[in-house]
């Protein structure tokens, strides 16, 4: 990966992050959504990038900070599941590429889920803060860096 590459894989992380906070936003709001957000941290968009190139991001951006951004993709994945499984029926939470169907979540369920994306946006707000000082710091490394 070379620092191009490794750049536009940042703003990729940025997209799939925004795009599926619009899908969780549309679910609140009673829109069916396809393609719910995988169910492991691992495996979502944004998961793919900061775990992949076995590790590399991790020595590219340093320890801490790849420790930083870990951490915070951990806890947007904490609320995420909070509000993943109010619309989620148990017996659903296998075959995800089912549509969510957010008219069987009673109205206090649907409030707890409002509250829970109110505390979702913080953290993607800083998620989103950290991923712009990855491309800041990627931009002021030199090439050699990269493979």
């Amino acid at each position: 990966m070379n620092k191009e590459e490794a750049l536009a894989d940042v703003h990729k992380a940025k997209r799939a992050l925004e795009v599926q906070m619009g899908k969780l936003e549309d679910l609140i709001n009673g829109v069916d959504v396809p393609n719910p957000i995988a169910a492991a941290k691992e495996k979502c968009e944004f998961g793919k990038w900061l775990y992949s190139y076995d590790n590399h991001m991790r020595n590219i951006l340093g320890e801490q900070f790849y420790l930083r951004l870990e951490s915070l993709h951990k806890k947007w994945f904490v609320d995420y599941m909070k509000i993943f499984d109010m619309f989620v029926h148990e017996d659903e939470k296998t075959f995800l590429s089912k549509l969510l169907n957010s008219s069987n979540i009673s109205s206090l369920d649907l409030d707890k889920a409002k509250v829970y994306f109110l505390e979702l946006k913080e953290t993607t707000q800083e998620l989103l803060l950290n991923l712009e000082k990855s491309e800041r710091r990627l931009n002021a490394l030199n090439e050699s860096k990269f493979y």
